[in-house]
């Protein structure tokens, strides 16, 4: 191998790495029993108002036995349970510690005139 080739797969390598390294390890959530309102306010599109209804749920009807019963919460339709899914659980500790920016959706193309 030429010197330039081995350098090239150095710096590959090791570009690599750093960008596994970056990544977090597991799938970071939400425990919707334990979690404050701030905690749940990390999740994606859940705000102020929406965290303490679920807050206020959990302390009118107990513990959630599962994350699907958050639909139950006002404001928590089919498509936000979607979205909220894979960052919630019931169960361990809350490990998400970081705002989580859901994707924008594209607005369908105007129609042109004729």
């Amino acid at each position: 191998m030429t010197f330039r080739t081995l350098m090239c797969m150095t710096l590959a390598a090791a570009l690599a790495s750093s960008v596994f390294a970056a990544q977090p390890s597991g799938n970071p959530q939400v425990n919707i029993n334990t979690a404050t309102v701030q905690e749940l306010q990390l999740l994606p599109r859940v705000g102020a108002a929406l965290a303490k209804r679920i807050v206020d749920f959990r302390t009118a009807n107990g513990p959630f036995k599962a994350p699907e019963e958050l639909a139950r919460v006002k404001g928590v339709g089919e498509k936000s349970f979607a979205r909220l899914q894979s960052f919630v659980t019931t169960s361990g500790a809350t490990s998400l510690k970081e705002k989580v920016r859901s994707p924008r959706t594209a607005k369908p193309a105007a129609k042109a005139q004729s």
